[in-house]
């Protein structure tokens, strides 16, 4: 065993240790016979991604806690701890600020809940008020290592970076900038997440780092930096004119024992209140820039055409399909009509519905899309192996 799944069962046995050990009691009658005490409901553990965490996540869970529907267990590090831990079901949600790898992680749902900016930040003592795209492209590459070749001072570009290839932020730079996110890059100061990364450009006038808008729009210490003359906000990200945005999601595990929670929570989420809140935090609610998730393709290959970088995009089907974990033989959890608009795939299924295998489909991408476990395919359709061949017809529910 791995010494960081080591420290992840720990820190969720000390969780639902602390979630479930307290019982409240009970009036005592003339009897002296105490009523049952009923015990508390156990806490959704959240963990992930520091860019998620910060602010935004612990004011969320707050305010679900102050409205009575339950409590959240904020454990913020990086992406790949908590993508693990909701995996081995030591978590029960995750933040993460990129989308599935795909097969890897096909017993994972990813819900988009927010957009926020991927920013460059830098020591607030340096004059470079702009990059371009193909100057960060060659930045990332090692081409360009010195500020005075992109309008700065005679001195070396430091270029830090988190540690984790998987890391949200990291990833989801390299995959608009380079068309994958796990393009190696020259970048040899290394960090565990974000937050540490932005207290070292603190220290450095020579720094340059990728972080996120909400991580540090009131932070003094760091300076943004604009992309192709836009400087990242609140509405330069809504509108689409600053380029390099992210969406956020939550991370649930498809057989999740808390599903009916899970899905309570996700309902709090689309509340005024909560909306609010993304918004202070320089968020923009996933459900009100739907038009982000549709120009996605079109933003990435502008982006790669800018880079000088020749790849094929495709659209992302995370971004237009919410979900939900459901329990196992037990129907799902009931999605609001904002969520179920943009999953009609999940209805198909639940009506019985069969599919066609198109071209780059996989196993794992269909039973994505559809909700449902590879395993259950490869049973419904008596598959052997996780190979699709195309134009094959699959059945994608039990019905």
């Amino acid at each position: 065993m791995s010494q960081r799944l080591s420290r992840l069962i720990i820190v969720a046995l000390l969780s639902t240790c602390a979630a479930t050990g307290a019982l409240a009691a009970g009036k005592t009658s003339k009897s002296t016979t105490k009523k049952p005490a009923t015990p508390a409901v156990p806490a959704l553990v959240w963990r992930g991604d520091y860019a998620t965490a910060r602010g935004v996540v612990e004011d969320v869970a707050k305010a679900y806690e102050k409205s009575g529907k339950g409590r959240i267990d904020v454990q913020p590090f990086n992406t790949a701890s908590g993508l693990d831990a909701v995996e081995h079901g030591m978590a029960d949600i995750a933040g993460s600020a990129r989308s599935s790898y795909g097969d890897a992680e096909s017993n994972l749902l990813f819900t988009p809940v927010a957009f926020d900016a991927l920013v460059m930040v830098t020591h607030p003592s340096n004059s470079v008020p702009n990059l371009t795209v193909k100057q960060l492209h060659d930045i990332y590459l090692g081409k360009i290592t010195n500020w005075r070749d992109v309008g700065g001072k005679d001195a070396p570009i430091d270029l830090y970076a988190v540690a984790s290839p998987g890391d949200g932020v990291e990833y989801s730079l390299r995959r608009l900038v380079f068309g994958r996110g796990n393009q190696p890059v020259a970048a040899p100061r290394l960090y565990v997440n974000t937050a540490k990364l932005e207290e070292a450009v603190t220290l450095d006038p020579n720094a340059l780092g990728v972080t996120t808008l909400s991580g540090v729009a009131n932070n003094a210490k760091v300076r943004m930096i604009s992309i192709e003359g836009v400087a990242p906000s609140l509405s330069t990200v809504s509108n689409g004119s600053y380029q390099l945005y992210t969406p956020l999601f939550l991370v649930t595990n498809k057989e999740s024992p808390k599903a009916a929670q899970i899905s309570g929570f996700m309902d709090f989420l689309l509340t005024d209140q909560v909306k609010g809140l993304a918004r202070a935090h320089h968020l923009v609610p996933y459900v009100e820039a739907r038009q982000l998730a549709e120009n996605d393709k079109a933003r990435r290959e502008k982006l790669l055409a800018e880079a000088g970088v020749k790849a094929d995009v495709v659209a992302d089907p995370v971004l237009t399909e919410a979900q939900r974990p459901t329990m196992p033989n037990a129907p799902a959890a009931a999605e609001p009509a904002a969520a179920a608009a943009a999953a009609p795939a999940a209805a198909s299924a639940a009506a019985g519905q069969t599919y066609t295998v198109s071209k780059g489909d996989t196993l794992g991408g269909i039973a994505k899309k559809y909700s449902v476990t590879v395993a259950q395919l490869k049973e419904w359709n008596h598959l052997s192996g996780d190979s699709v061949k195309l134009d094959q017809v699959l059945k994608v529910s039990g019905n």
